[in-house]
């Protein structure tokens, strides 16, 4: 197994691998301290559509990571960016919370709340999602609107809970048009993998994506050429570690045991 800090990048999910809820979970501080020391690279790769990234960077900034705007990569940002380099250019009718809208505002894609303008309907994570929004979008589908998941989360863990994500929205619209998605964008999608080594510039053998879910996390990196570490803080048990068939590299029960292997693998080394 290669030394845990022979990589130059270094790519974390947030939710239940760096963050539950309003805490740092354990070893999140020395494992960011440790890799900006040795000149790492980190990025910060998520899923969510309910924050910008300028939100997100604040809330690591609340809990103590200093990170800077370019570390951060939502599946909001990614999907603006994915509906922005489109020919021709889409007009977007939104399922998801303002953090969403307010990304794609930020790209300059055209938004509309009428389905007969809509050529696409992009979908994210919609804590006020009811019947009006259901038949609206799943109007729009009906008459030629091509349906685009932000990202494939059926929920998503918060303290003491689990709560509905993007994929049960999704999955809704599709039962409602007869109609499936045309594209998911955000991870393991390989368009995101692409955006996070265009804005690296690093080769995706010298990165490891660490994450607490293998089927997004894990089948990311499985998928897109990037070593794997599972971390057991979120939404993956161990007894899921060894019955998947998407198998990590490293399975870690916090990165507490990342930064032993990290000072262990120092220690070890010739001066």
């Amino acid at each position: 197994m290669p030394d845990v800090m022979k990589y130059e990048g270094y790519f974390f999910d947030l939710d239940g691998t760096v963050f539950l809820g309003e805490r740092l979970l354990p070893g999140v501080q020395e494992t960011i301290g440790l890799l900006r020391n040795a000149g790492k690279q980190v990025r910060f790769l998520t899923n969510t559509t309910i924050r910008t990234r300028k939100e997100c960077q604040a809330r690591l900034w609340r809990l103590g990571l200093t990170t800077e705007l370019h570390e951060i990569v939502t599946a909001a940002y990614v999907a603006a960016v994915y509906m922005s380099e489109l020919e021709p250019k889409p007009i977007v009718l939104v399922v998801g919370e303002p953090a969403f809208a307010e990304e794609l505002r930020e790209c300059e894609v055209g938004m509309t709340e009428l389905p007969e303008e809509a050529t696409h309907v992009l979908v994210g994570m919609d804590m006020h999602f009811d019947y009006v929004r259901l038949h609206r979008a799943m109007k729009a589908v009906r008459l030629g609107a091509k349906l685009v998941a932000a990202n494939p989360d059926p929920n998503c863990p918060v303290p003491g809970d689990v709560i509905p994500d993007t994929w049960s929205m999704v999955k809704a619209i599709e039962a409602a048009s007869c109609v499936e998605p045309s594209a998911v964008i955000g991870k393991p999608s390989s368009f995101y993998a692409a955006k996070v080594l265009e804005w690296s510039g690093l080769s995706r053998e010298r990165c490891l994506m660490i994450g607490d879910r293998l089927e997004t996390d894990i089948l990311f990196g499985e998928a897109n050429g990037f070593r794997t570490a599972l971390v057991l803080t979120g939404v993956a048990s161990e007894e899921d570690a060894v019955r998947s068939s998407i198998q990590a590299d490293y399975v870690w029960r916090s990165l507490e045991q990342f930064v032993k292997l990290a000072r262990a693998d120092d220690g070890a080394r010739p001066n």
